[in-house]
């Protein structure tokens, strides 16, 4: 990974230096963050995250921190190093990165003030307050707007970080695919065993787990957890990634206990159906084809499904055409993902205004990082304005009311572009099944 990473800075300089003539700069500093007041009638601190900007070049998470880039300098990195005994950083869990900058050891924040250059300097971070204070101008937008764009394709130590992102969260998913089907059925302690099997704390999380039983699936982002038993719960859908180095995974599984009823079987054969065409849409990644289209090739397929277990009464395509199976899925197919869960760089254009919630509309391109996550819900605000309207004779709504307390499933793999035609799944390699029953 050191030599990855040294290949990755270099990258980084060159790409830095384009950047900064091209917007008649002299310097960037680059800001790690600071830490934040959870609110303004207390005194309690929400744990930093630092800056993704910061992260791209540095594995750090401490207060103040920040970089200096300039053209034909090594980066500075500055370090504050005064003693804090209310708090302490988070110890770097690696020191790989430490060869690739010169460093500065600062008495205070402020102090890093004085090694800022002269010149033109812009100022990256959310930081605001000491950007105004070192008199410099923060995040124009055209220059943040080139610097989210060399996030798009990602290099080879930062595939190397979100691999083992994923063989991080890939344990504490097969933790609890053995914890439900052993019998637990507590979302709270489900959600605790995740992090304990990942051996990462909810703030290192890339985002707050998604543990919901039955209904609560059909919640997209479930994350008021349950307490206490649910006794007889059927079906588990969990979403939850983890970190390294700053990247981030992001994964979803979905699990059914098998009933041995009519409607459980129905229901697993949708979670079996969503599986088969998740792996469908990922062999079907083509560099040079629209992200979209791949989204609207989803909703094909899940036409298709629909109309095979009984859901929709009429054809696939009338299904897609008359906009059934958006009441079915909602969301889009999935977004970019890198230092944050929904990185930047692939949704600088809208979507078709038929795909609001897309994330992702670029052109795919070899070295992006994406997820595919397609799914079917059954989503109380979603099918009564299906049920009250003029498509309502296209569902069977006995079948549904039947299937609505499973929630939903949904299944989600994180993949790299490596070639015109290939693809490589992160998540596959390490859990090769994406949903099922006992």
């Amino acid at each position: 990974m050191s030599s990855a990473y040294g290949a990755h800075v270099a990258a980084l300089q060159a790409s830095y230096e384009t950047v900064l003539a091209a917007h008649g700069l002299d310097a960037v500093v680059v800001h790690g963050g600071s830490a934040r007041k959870r609110s303004d009638f207390d005194d309690q601190w929400w744990p930093l995250r630092a800056t993704p900007h910061f992260q791209h070049w540095v594995p750090l998470s401490e207060p103040g921190a920040a970089l200096v880039v300039r053209a034909g300098h090594r980066p500075k990195l500055l370090r504050t190093t005064a003693v804090d005994f209310w708090e302490q950083a988070p110890e770097p869990r690696s020191m790989h990165f430490v060869e690739a900058f010169d460093h500065v050891s600062l008495g205070s924040p402020d102090a890093a003030r004085a090694h800022v250059p002269q010149g033109r300097v812009a100022f990256v971070g959310d930081d605001l307050d000491t950007a105004a204070r070192w008199g410099l101008t923060a995040n124009p937008a055209a220059l943040v707007a080139a610097l989210d764009a060399l996030r798009v394709r990602k290099t080879a130590y930062e595939i190397d970080c979100l691999a083992e992102a994923n063989r991080a969260a890939a344990a504490g998913h097969e933790a609890l695919r053995r914890a439900f089907f052993g019998g637990a059925d507590s979302e709270l302690e489900l959600h605790l065993a995740y992090l304990s099997a990942t051996q990462q704390d909810d703030p290192e999380t890339p985002y707050k787990n998604i543990v919901a039983l039955d209904r609560h699936a059909a919640t997209l982002h479930h994350v008021a957890y349950a307490r206490g038993s649910k006794e007889g719960a059927r079906t588990l859908l969990l979403d939850a990634g983890a970190t390294c180095f700053g990247y981030c995974s992001d994964i979803t599984r979905t699990w059914v206990r098998d009933g041995g009823d009519a409607t459980s079987g129905a229901f697993r054969a949708l979670v079996e159906g969503v599986e088969a065409l998740q792996q469908r849409l990922c062999a079907a990644v083509r560099v040079g084809d629209l992200y979209e289209s791949l989204h609207d090739r989803a909703h094909d397929e899940v036409g298709a499904l629909l109309a095979s277990v009984g859901v929709v009464t009429c054809s696939a395509q009338e299904a897609v055409a008359s906009g059934v199976t958006r009441a079915f899925l909602p969301h889009g197919l999935g977004h970019s993902l890198g230092l944050q869960t929904h990185d930047v760089g692939c949704a600088v254009v809208k979507p078709r205004s038929d795909n609001p919630f897309l994330r992702n509309t670029r052109v795919i391109e070899e070295g992006q990082v994406f997820t595919i996550e397609p799914g079917v819900y059954f989503i109380d605000a979603l099918l009564r304005p299906l049920r009250e309207g003029p498509s309502a004779g296209r569902v069977d709504w006995r079948l549904v009311d039947a299937l609505a307390p499973f929630g939903g499933v949904r299944i989600e793999d994180d993949l790299v572009v490596t070639g015109p035609r290939s693809v490589r799944n992160l998540t596959r390699e390490l859990l090769p099944v994406g949903g099922g029953a006992s």
